[in-house]
């Protein structure tokens, strides 16, 4: 076994009793913004990584993965998005994998942290992809939550792309039942969300299983799935609700006939057999889910290790 090198190293914890290593070979940037802590830096494994908090956010070898998981599956699910709203997803890439689809007229990102945004466009390229200055973005710096609560605007998609609700972090009053409720309320009759729902790990299941337990008092058809993205050292869990279509009914033939009529450029991730698969959560999960009871609301918030 050869001996790791002298580089200095970064421990992401993922409990506190454990933690995934990555060797850094550069930092290219820190600071505690208004909202979280932030670092761009470059790991010997992975390249290119954002971390907000601590955690791994994206890398540059596997973000593709995770923005495609998060994204494809809930704009395919609806039969002809036009308007899209993104909670989130300051490094660009989420905004990036929805103005593929050819049938985007109009796509608003609201993001409550500026600088994670400004650094990303300026360090992360690779991620947004000039997305950020495509004609149908709308990029805002606001509360998306009390935004959604006060517009009257309606959108045929919503993906939620933001951190754990970690107690100090911005994020946790995006994970209640309030939250979905005001969510539903802005989406068209055939209208569908999809966000990320933490962990999948076998012992640290309450987020995702919680997040399904919250959506599912608010939407009629809810579809936890799931993807390895290795940067993560976990696997990790994503949900998709929806007024009316059921993404895990799609055949395979369905989805890839999809992507090649309604998406621009050729993915690495996703297709027919991925969708099957992602949805096919294995036997434990399944009882956890059945067996969850909590609801998450704005006076009974869910946090997770930070």
């Amino acid at each position: 076994m050869t001996e790791p090198k002298s580089y200095k190293w970064y421990i992401e914890y993922t409990s506190p009793e454990e933690g995934h290593m990555h060797s850094i070979q550069k930092l290219h940037y820190s600071s505690q913004t208004k909202f979280q802590s932030m670092e761009i830096m470059d790991s010997g494994s992975y390249g290119r990584c954002l971390v907000l908090d601590g955690k791994i956010q994206s890398s540059q070898a596997d973000e593709f993965i995770y923005h495609e998981a998060l994204v494809h599956p809930a704009m395919l699910t609806h039969p002809d998005p036009k308007r899209v709203f993104i909670v989130g997803g300051g490094e660009g890439a989420t905004l990036r994998e929805v103005l593929r689809h050819k049938t985007v007229e109009y796509c608003m990102m609201v993001d409550i942290d500026q600088e994670v945004v400004e650094k990303s466009k300026e360090l992360l390229p690779e991620w947004h992809e000039g997305a950020f200055d495509d004609p149908r973005t709308d990029l805002r710096f606001l509360d998306a939550r009390k935004y959604l609560e006060e517009t009257k605007d309606i959108y045929d998609v919503i993906i939620i792309d933001i951190s754990e609700p970690v107690e100090e972090g911005p994020a946790y009053l995006l994970f209640t039942r309030e939250f979905y409720e005001i969510v539903n309320e802005r989406l068209s009759p055939g209208g569908v969300i999809s966000l990320q729902a933490g962990t999948t790990a076998l012992h640290q299941l309450l987020n995702f299983t919680s997040v399904n337990k919250t959506i599912s008092a608010v939407f009629p058809v809810v579809a936890p799935y799931q993807a390895e993205i290795p940067s993560f050292g976990l696997p990790w869990g994503f949900t998709l609700a929806s007024k009316d279509e059921d993404p895990r009914k799609f055949s395979q033939k369905r989805v890839d006939g999809m992507i090649s009529e309604r998406i621009s450029g050729t993915l690495r991730y996703y297709d027919g057999i991925t969708n099957q698969g992602m949805f096919q959560l294995p036997k434990h999960i399944r009882k956890a889910l059945a067996e969850e009871t909590k609801v998450i609301e704005d006076n009974a918030p869910l946090f997770t290790y930070n």
